[in-house]
Formats: C-alpha cells, structure tokens, sequence
C-alpha cells in the first residue's frame, strides 16, 4: 500500500499554466513543479522568471506567448505545448483580466475584452485539451479559477462577475459531461489576493479596511495561498472530486 503522501505526488505530469508569468499563475506553476510536474507556462507576457524558478526546482519548463483573447491562438497554443511533451495532463485555467465602472457606464468593449479571456479561453481551451486527452485515452485534471464573485455580485464589475459565475458553472458541466471518460474538473475561488487585479482596491485605504475586516484571517491572501489546492486537484488524490468549487478566503464566504 502506497503512502497517503505518494498520491500527491506529480512526477512524470506535465501541466499547462495560463497566466504564469507572475501573480497567482506563476505560483501555482510553481507549486506544481515542486510537487514534480514539467511546466508549459502561457502568457501574454514574458514568463522567462517563471521558467528559471521551475528549472530551480529541478523540473523543465517551457513558456509559450499567447493572447489567450484571440480564439484562434487556442489550438497553436496547444500543439506548440505539444512539441514539448507528448501527453498534457493537467491544465491550469488561470489567466483573466478585471475592468472596473460603474454598471450603467460600462462598454461593449470592456464587456468583451474580460468575456473573451476570463470565460471563451476557458472553454475553448478546456476543449481542446479535452480531445487530445481522449484521443490518447488518457486522464486529465483540469483546474479553473474562479472567485468569490462566481459566489456573490460584487460592484462595478459586471463582466468580470458573469464570467466567474459562467467559470463555477462551466467546472460543473464539464464533471458532469466528461467524469466517466477520466477528465477530473475542479475550480480554485481565490479570496482577495494582493495581485494586480487587487491594486486599486488595496490602494484605497477605506476599501481595503472594509474588505480586511471581513477576512477572518485578517489579511490578504498570496500565491502561496493556493499551493496546497492546486496540487491537491491537479493530483491522483483528488481522483474522487469533480465538479467542485474550492474557497481558498480566508473564511470570506463564512461570514
């Protein structure tokens, strides 16, 4: 009987990370290389850190730009992931964008920009990582990211709050839909985390004392934060959870 320990192990995995050059993307790249996952880091921006901090930890990585708004990206994406390893195991849908105004203010523009990232990515690429795991009549992981907003309404970001609700939603299906052909799907809802996403919101003293005093922890989350979750998903450990939103808060949500 193997130890309880040995199930959460990742070695010889191979996960794709979006968003991971920095933020919660690069620390959950990273948690997940510790745990002995090879890495394919995607991002909009250089993701060359993430990489020298998961070949530190003795795992390889490759980064692989991407507008991940731009739908036809998705499927190149995956088949340069593919030239590095020939099986991707867990998928890591982190990456997302945030705009703020008020609801009767806000644009089309701004309306579709965080759409196409924070949901239309998700799919699309959950599906093509989907077919390539069944083609080779393997198992998959997928992790998506969701937030306290697939929870609750939130103010002045209303497409942000519809594609995190949608992302809680999407995890769901796909359990449901894909849970008998070996695809795992569960969602990380991260607390108020210091990101950039965060700035404005810790950069205005009465906000970000009014949002401290809900945490029961009494602080904003970190990276570090959501460690033990992503590999707790990514891995056989898991193999009985599906379609499952975890709160990784603080205790926000018991409040």
């Amino acid at each position: 009987m193997s130890k309880i320990l040995d199930s959460f192990k990742l070695d010889g995995k191979t996960a794709l990370v979006t968003g991971a050059a920095r933020g919660l993307g690069q620390g959950m790249a990273l948690a997940l290389a510790e745990a002995g996952a090879d890495i394919v880091a995607v991002d909009i921006l250089p993701a060359d850190d993430t990489r020298r901090q998961v070949e530190a930890l003795g795992r390889q990585c490759v980064t692989i730009a991407g507008n991940l708004g731009d739908r036809a990206a998705i499927p190149t994406i995956i088949a340069e992931a593919k030239k590095f390893s020939s099986h991707l195991d867990i998928l890591v849908n982190c990456a997302g964008i945030i705009r703020r105004e008020a609801f009767e203010n806000f644009t089309e523009k701004d309306w579709d920009d965080v759409m196409g990232i924070n949901i239309d990515a998700v799919f699309f690429l959950s599906q093509c990582f989907v077919r390539d795991v069944l083609a080779r009549q393997a198992t998959g992981k997928i992790i998506n990211i969701a937030s306290m907003l697939s929870f609750q309404g939130g103010i002045r970001v209303p497409s942000y709050t519809a594609s995190k609700s949608a992302v809680q939603g999407l995890t769901r299906l796909i359990a449901s839909e894909l849970g008998g052909k070996g695809i795992n799907c569960n969602a990380i809802a991260p607390g108020y985390m210091a990101t950039d996403n965060t700035a404005p919101l810790r950069a205005d003293a009465d906000r970000s004392a009014s949002i401290l005093a809900r945490i029961p922890a009494g602080r904003w989350g970190t990276p570090e934060d959501l460690r033990g979750a992503v590999v707790f998903l990514a891995s056989p450990a898991s193999d009985y959870v599906n379609g499952y939103t975890v709160a990784v808060d603080g205790g926000w949500l018991a409040r």
